[in-house]
């Protein structure tokens, strides 16, 4: 089984998601990081962008999601950004973890976060 990955880290978007009135009407910055596991041999070989998943397509598709839809739970924010991704049969699995540094929450952190995994063989 080939476990190659292509990585997306550190995404930062503004977006409105939680459960508090305010998180919806001021929103927060959101850090995203997406893993795909797939089979990049091809691309290997053929040095062709049509045998690989486009990075910028993959960065847009991240970007919707947090900046146009709204969600009171970081999971189904998670959640929404996986399935729209495995769309794309060529990715076996999909790794999304999603962090909130402002999270309205009283103490000393770096970021509150999810991490969920998708696909194929779980």
């Amino acid at each position: 089984m080939v476990k190659d990955k292509i990585l997306l880290s550190g995404m930062q978007f503004y977006g409105r998601h939680g459960v508090f009135p305010e998180e919806k009407s001021l929103g927060q910055k959101f850090i995203i990081d997406v893993e795909l596991t797939l089979d990049l041999r091809k691309a290997c070989v053929t040095d062709d962008v049509n045998h690989t998943i486009n990075y910028a397509d993959l960065y847009a598709s991240v970007e919707k999601i947090v900046t146009q839809k709204n969600f009171n739970l970081i999971e189904a924010l998670a959640e929404s950004i996986a399935q729209e991704i495995l769309q794309n049969n060529r990715i076996d699995q999909i790794k999304v973890k999603v962090c909130k540094p402002h999270a309205p929450i009283n103490g000393i952190f770096d970021y509150m976060g999810c991490e969920i995994i998708r696909g194929l063989n779980l």
